[in-house]
């Protein structure tokens, strides 16, 4: 069965950097997009970042372009969240996701597994 599980989350002050982690498993992981995206409490999940199958093509929301940088190793079936200059608004739980197809999507309705999260909190 499909898993997808979420590391490198953590509680860092304002300006730190994470890279998020995501380990994939139960399918062809070099024929899909990959997707992460955050929700923090009381929020709906947002769309953060994505990247299609051989990684040639990223999409970034623009709260985080700029600071972040999605890639992935197809070798291996992982993507990765890198993290830089956090700020406190950063602090959410961050989910990975697969997509349904090959092109990054930037909606939580192409993505049909999900994580179980990793938390990320920023202290300012």
């Amino acid at each position: 069965q499909v898993q997808l599980v979420e590391s490198g989350g953590g509680l860092v002050q304002a300006g730190a950097s994470l890279r998020l982690s995501c380990a994939a498993s139960g399918f062809t992981f070099s024929r899909y997009g990959m997707g992460w995206f955050r929700q923090a409490p009381g929020k709906e999940r947002e769309f953060v970042a994505a990247i299609s199958w051989r990684g040639g093509s990223t999409y970034y929301a623009d709260s985080v372009k700029g600071r972040f940088t999605i890639s992935r190793d197809n070798a291996k079936n992982m993507v990765y969240l890198q993290m830089n200059s956090l700020k406190p608004e950063d602090s959410a739980v961050y989910y990975c996701a697969k997509g349904t197809q090959i092109s990054p999507a930037t909606v939580v309705g192409a993505y049909d597994y999900w994580g179980q999260g990793t938390q990320v909190t920023v202290s300012s």
